[in-house]
This record gives structure tokens, C-alpha cells and sequence, in this order.
């Protein structure tokens, strides 16, 4: 495993520096620039190199629904960006990249297909199939039976957290995750872990929503929500948490050590992607590995293959896998 010496080595800042900013330390005073270099180190150095193969013919392009600056909040995406980057790479590819906030330029470039990375409304999917039939989506799938897809079963992913919390004998388990809507301001999207959360306790006789707490999916709001089940909950906080992804757990873990509260021996805490920081920060953090690389290099070959002459759409699952660190018993 890559040290966060090789991370700052590779970003070229200090340890200190790399340390402070992957545990979200909000009294650190660097640019957006600087957060970018070390993520994007430390996912470089979490990801296995391919050897690169002869140049393909043709572009495709990747659109991002973050800005880069969101992106930086949560490293879910970026990590699937980087995946997509990588296969291109490897595959000799060229690609033109974009996010939502400048996406309009992409009608005016030259593409073979597209790699939708995010969740878009209905009205966007069809400005995007307005522009190449050859789309694939990922981390959604808007219309099964006409594009491809790469997702994840986060139902599944759920369920087993709060199975492992059952198993451990937790029977107050309380809930961080967070909420997005579309980019065009059409509606909200229902989460599926929230979702799955809620059905699996209340299968299980365990639900309590007075123990659930819902933002947006980043750090800061990982440790507000936090402190208000702290403050609105005191010797009665759920002895576990899971949260809906790993930047929602690190700011939750940092709100519970500032409040004196032990994880994991009063506070057990899983997050949801295994993002490359997870196993750097303090306590290090158990979490659902989710294969973000492996789901980028899956669009990049899926939309290959569509660009080759598939009609067939396909929907892929990407497994994902239980990982338990010291953040949790």
C-alpha cells in the first residue's frame, strides 16, 4: 500500500499538507488546486497500471455531472473519471473531457460515443442521444432497454452493513447519507441506500428515524449531521452509524473524536465506496468497497463494443465488497 509519504512525494507538498487535507481538516487553508493534486495522487497510486496498447481511430468524449470543484467533496466520481482516463490510455484512446457546467461545448465536438458519468433527467438524456446514438451511463441507468449502463446494487450494498451491524449485536443503528437532484433542477433522486436502509431495520423490528440524518454528500455535512445526533441524542447516539458514503464517514468520524466519543469501542461507523483516502484517515475507515476504477474501464470497453456495431443495450452490476478497518468491530 502507497504511504502518504509516496502521496506527497508524487503532489509535491508536504506530509503534513497530504495528511491534513485527506482527513478533511477544515482549519487547513489550500486551494482547490492543491486538494486536486493530492486526491488525484492518491488515487494514481491505489490504481494498477496497464500497458498502453496502439492508438485506436476516433474520440469519444466523458461527461462529468460534477464541476471539478464538487468533485473534490466526492471522490466517487473522480475515481471513476480517473478509471475511464486510465482505459483510455491504456486502449491508446483519445478523449475530450467535460464537466456539467461547460457540457454545451460538447454538441460542437467531433465524437464516436460518449461516457455519461452521474445521474441526468430525462430531458438531458435526450440532448445527449441528440448528439451520438453511442452513450453508455454510469452510477445510472435512465432508459435500460436503449443504453448501456454500469451501476451498482447499493440495495445490496446496504444490506450487507447493516446484516454485519446485526450480526455484532448494534441494535440502535443510526443513518448519515446524503441527497442529490438533477443538474437542471427537474426533481430530486430517490437515494438507494436510504431507501434500502429503511426497509432492512424495519424488516428487522430495528427502525428509528429519530436516529437517521440526511445532506449532501460531503465531509462538512458528514460532520454537521454528526454533531446534531451528538447534541440531539447524547448517551443515547446509536452505537453504529453507516454512512451513505466515505466523505459523509470522515466527516462523522471527525465530529465524534472532537466530541471525546470513542470509535470504534462506543461508535462503530462504515462508509460506502472505498475511496483511496479511507484507509488514511484516523480511525482508518471500514466501508463498502465499491470497484469505481473497474466501473470506468467497463464503460470505456462497454462503449467500445457499441461503437463496433452492438445494438443490444446491457446493464452491468459491478459487485462490491464488505471491507472492515479499524473504524469498526
Amino acid at each position: 500500500m502507497a504511504t502518504i509519504k509516496d502521496i506527497a512525494q508524487l503532489a509535491g507538498v508536504s506530509i503534513a499538507t497530504v495528511s491534513r487535507v485527506l482527513n478533511y481538516d477544515t482549519t487547513l487553508s489550500v486551494g482547490d488546486e492543491t486538494k486536486k493534486r493530492i486526491f488525484e495522487a492518491a488515487e494514481e497510486l491505489s490504481y494498477k497500471k496497464k500497458p498502453v496498447r496502439k492508438q485506436e481511430s476516433g474520440k469519444i468524449a466523458l461527461l462529468q455531472w460534477y464541476t471539478e470543484k464538487e468533485e473534490l467533496d466526492d471522490l466517487y466520481y473522480m475515481s471513476i473519471r480517473l478509471g475511464v482516463e486510465n482505459r483510455c490510455r491504456h486502449h491508446g484512446i483519445q478523449m475530450a473531457k467535460y464537466f456539467q457546467d461547460n457540457y454545451e461545448e460538447l454538441k460542437d465536438d467531433e465524437i464516436q460515443g460518449l461516457i455519461a458519468i452521474g445521474k441526468f433527467s430525462s430531458k438531458q438524456v435526450k440532448e445527449l442521444h441528440s448528439i451520438t446514438k453511442n452513450i453508455v451511463f454510469v452510477d445510472s441507468s435512465p432508459d435500460e432497454e436503449r443504453f448501456d449502463s454500469i451501476v451498482i446494487d447499493f440495495v445490496k450494498a446496504t444490506e450487507k452493513v447493516l446484516q454485519h451491524f446485526v450480526e455484532k449485536g448494534h441494535e440502535n443503528i443510526g443513518y448519515i447519507g446524503g441527497r442529490e437532484g438533477f443538474k437542471d433542477k427537474t426533481s430530486i433522486i430517490e437515494d438507494q441506500r436510504e431507501l434500502a436502509f429503511k426497509h432492512y431495520l424495519k424488516e428487522n423490528g430495528l427502525l428509528n428515524e429519530a436516529f437517521m440524518y440526511t445532506g449532501m454528500f460531503s465531509a462538512d455535512d458528514g460532520h454537521s449531521l454528526m454533531k446534531k445526533a451528538i447534541q440531539e441524542h447524547g448517551d443515547n447516539l446509536p452505537t453504529a452509524f453507516f454512512a451513505g458514503n466515505d466523505s459523509l464517514a470522515v466527516g462523522a468520524l471527525r465530529a465524534l473524536l472532537e466530541e471525546g466519543i470513542a470509535v470504534p469501542e462506543r461508535v462503530n461507523i462504515i462508509g460506502v465506496n472505498d475511496i483511496s483516502i479511507s484507509k488514511y484517515v484516523f480511525p482508518s475507515l471500514s466501508t463498502i468497497k465499491v470497484y469505481t476504477e473497474l466501473m470506468g474501464e467497463t464503460a470505456v470497453d462497454t462503449l467500445l463494443e457499441r461503437i463496433e456495431g452492438r445494438k443490444t443495450a446491457k446493464k452491468i452490476f459491478i459487485a462490491t465488497k464488505l471491507i472492515l478497518r479499524n473504524s469498526s468491530f
